[in-house]
């Protein structure tokens, strides 16, 4: 697929909205195509329909991704970056549009597969979502839950608060780095990398690890 405008990316999210969480057929053309609508046309994306622009079986998947990029940039702001929530949405708009080539897969597997926007709408789920649940169960197990020993490399990290996300980030605890408990009381002090750090229960039971199988 050839890379899409920004206008066609935008136009995208709100036809896959309309369609999948409004109801609606798709977006009323009112006598003309709206910004970015001849190029989804074109591309196979877009269909006219009844007075309507709506999304062809081929642009539904592309849809999915665009909002998934969009509300990921929305939890990546609100978690990491804590930006206010009047700047949320005009700075994910920015953000998103260069959440291509795995970036977001990347961004995702950083915040835990997070499954709603700060405003409580549903992440379309990706690939890396799809792998994380068909292996979490055999494969994966929070920090908290290891014995002395055990290795692994982090899978991902699930935190409420974003201070705790940003201290761990602060010291590469970051998924993809090897992981290896030392001890677990009176705090769990493990190896990550070529370090050793010391967290209590609360930020144990938010690294998840997938464990090194023998």
């Amino acid at each position: 697929m050839k890379e899409i405008s920004e206008n066609a990316q935008e136009l995208l999210e709100l036809l896959w909205v309309n369609s999948k969480e409004e109801a609606k057929n798709g977006v009323a053309m009112n006598g003309r195509l709206p910004a970015g609508g001849e190029e989804l046309i074109d591309l196979g994306l877009a269909k006219k329909d009844e007075g309507c622009l709506a999304l062809t079986p081929a642009g539904l998947p592309e849809a999915a991704n665009a909002v998934r990029r969009h509300r990921l940039a929305e939890r990546l702001l609100a978690d990491l970056m804590m930006t206010d929530k009047e700047l949320i949405d005009q700075q994910a708009c920015r953000l998103e549009h260069v959440l291509f080539d795995g970036l977001d897969n990347s961004i995702c597997t950083l915040l835990g597969h997070p499954r709603f926007c700060p405003r409580g709408q549903p992440i379309p789920p990706g690939q890396c979502c799809e792998q994380m649940r068909d292996t979490v169960a055999p494969l994966i197990t929070p920090l908290c839950d290891l014995q002395p020993g055990q290795k692994g490399k982090i899978a991902y990290i699930q935190m409420n608060n974003p201070g705790r996300l940003q201290k761990l980030m602060a010291m590469n605890v970051l998924p993809g780095v090897p992981i290896h408990l030392l001890r677990r009381y009176p705090s769990f002090v493990f190896e990550a990398g070529f370090s050793q750090f010391a967290v209590d229960e609360d930020i144990a039971t938010g690294i998840y690890i997938r464990l090194s199988q023998k």
